[in-house]
């Protein structure tokens, strides 16, 4: 009762547009003064929560992907892949999929991947005949990868409220993220060879080619900078992100020469408003975590999972069904900061490791990204194109179909996930 009571209250709050920050302190605040008749301890909490040094791995990537996207590093993607590939039957669908596979390992917004390339591939995979169904649903679906392949920012989020491995969660991303994008991408050469009038453009010759990738292999190295220091234990994540900071900075002054001083102000002003956004949402999240522990509620939690006698795939099935549910009406980072303070004492009683939790969380989150009705990518093409929803929403229902054959692939085969952070030295 208590559960259904603050989930429905918060719940409540998110829906009637306010910041997610202040329905969780609102919730907490009302739990406690409700259960305890003060907020000690209040105080301590958000401190705890903020006094991590991990925290500076979020200004520092948003930082690396404003100065890419600033510096245009970031418009050689597409023509790259384009370039390489289009010429096959299905290749721009493909070349869209693989310009938003590296650019979410840059950005790390799903959002922006769907809004940098989504301006230039629909036009261009229209004029060769791509229904704008088609065209529309694969930038939408490319776009969600920001969450799953890292840097991410839902990612980041996860492991500080979870305190997972993020050099652990990086490294477990990526697989599945390289996975659902093979999967993306053969879709959209099986779509291609069963719509008549998709064409493709004349192959450009090697010499093209080997100019696009001279344009674009600043951009193409920023993943391999950030990732191969954190995998070979050259970096820790913070580290990493002044690494990739540093990096962007250098490859835009140095290489691409248009950036000024006017160019890092408008960066870091971006960075820092977004960096304070999240460290309020942190703020609220010490808040509500602390109120729940007081009343109880993950104990509670974790004695009914025990009374059902649910093991751990059972609970994980359960989980993502409910976590699908609540991505049709919530934001991804509203979600994790409800569930993973409830569902964590409950996954550390079944033992599941929470950086494979996490990559399942990743990808149910990616699926919110483009089912209706708060699907954020859905109105980030609406807006960029001024399609009917409807059709937009037909578009990404394949890929939706997708998403979920990669969600049951990773519940079957947690390795993975597992994997490449368990050989990198990020054990359990």
């Amino acid at each position: 009762m208590t559960l259904a009571l603050v989930f429905a209250g918060l719940i409540l709050l998110l829906l009637s547009g306010i910041p997610i920050f202040a329905a969780l302190g609102l919730t907490a605040s009302a739990i406690l003064l409700l259960v305890e008749g003060d907020m000690d301890g209040v105080g301590d909490a958000v401190y705890t929560h903020l006094n991590k040094p991990v925290l500076a791995t979020i200004p520092l990537f948003v930082f690396m992907a404003q100065v890419m996207i600033r510096a245009k590093v970031i418009d050689d993607l597409y023509s790259f892949a384009h370039t390489l590939i289009g010429h096959i039957r299905g290749g721009l669908g493909v070349a869209t999929v693989m310009a938003c596979t590296i650019f979410a390992a840059i950005s790390g917004s799903s959002v922006a991947t769907a809004l940098s390339i989504g301006s230039s591939a629909i036009p261009q995979m229209q004029k060769f005949g791509y229904a704008e169904r088609d065209a529309l649903g694969v930038v939408a679906a490319g776009g969600t990868l920001g969450i799953l392949i890292p840097p991410s920012g839902p990612m980041i989020l996860y492991a500080i409220v979870s305190e997972a491995s993020i050099g652990g969660l990086f490294l477990a991303g990526i697989i599945p993220g390289l996975l659902l994008a093979l999967m993306f991408s053969g879709w959209c050469m099986v779509q291609a060879r069963r719509r008549s009038g998709i064409d493709a453009p004349d192959w450009a010759g090697w010499s093209k080619a080997t100019a696009a990738l001279r344009r674009s292999v600043w951009a193409l190295l920023a993943p391999p900078v950030v990732m191969g220091g954190i995998y070979f234990g050259v970096f820790t994540a913070s580290e990493a992100a002044a690494a990739g900071s540093l990096y962007a900075l250098l490859v835009a002054v140095l290489v691409y020469r248009n950036f000024g001083l006017r160019d890092l102000w408008h960066c870091a002003y971006a960075t820092m408003r977004t960096s304070m956004m999240v460290f309020m949402i942190i703020a609220g999240a010490a808040m509500f975590a602390h109120a729940i522990t007081l009343v109880r509620l993950p104990v509670g939690v974790t004695e009914s999972v025990t009374a059902m006698g649910l093991g751990p795939i059972g609970f994980i099935l359960v989980v993502m069904a409910l976590i699908f549910v609540l991505g049709m009406f919530l934001e991804s980072i509203a979600i994790i900061l409800i569930t993973t303070p409830i569902l964590l004492p409950t996954m550390i009683a079944l033992e599941i490791d929470p950086i494979w939790y996490g990559v399942l969380l990743m990808i149910n989150l990616e699926l919110a990204m483009i089912t209706p009705p708060v699907g954020m990518n859905l109105f980030v093409i609406k807006g960029i194109t001024n399609a009917p929803l409807g059709t937009i929403v037909r578009g990404a229902a394949p890929f939706v179909a997708l998403m979920l054959g990669g969600l049951a692939l990773l519940v079957a085969f947690p390795g993975l996930a597992t994997w490449l952070p368990t050989a990198a030295g990020f054990g359990r």
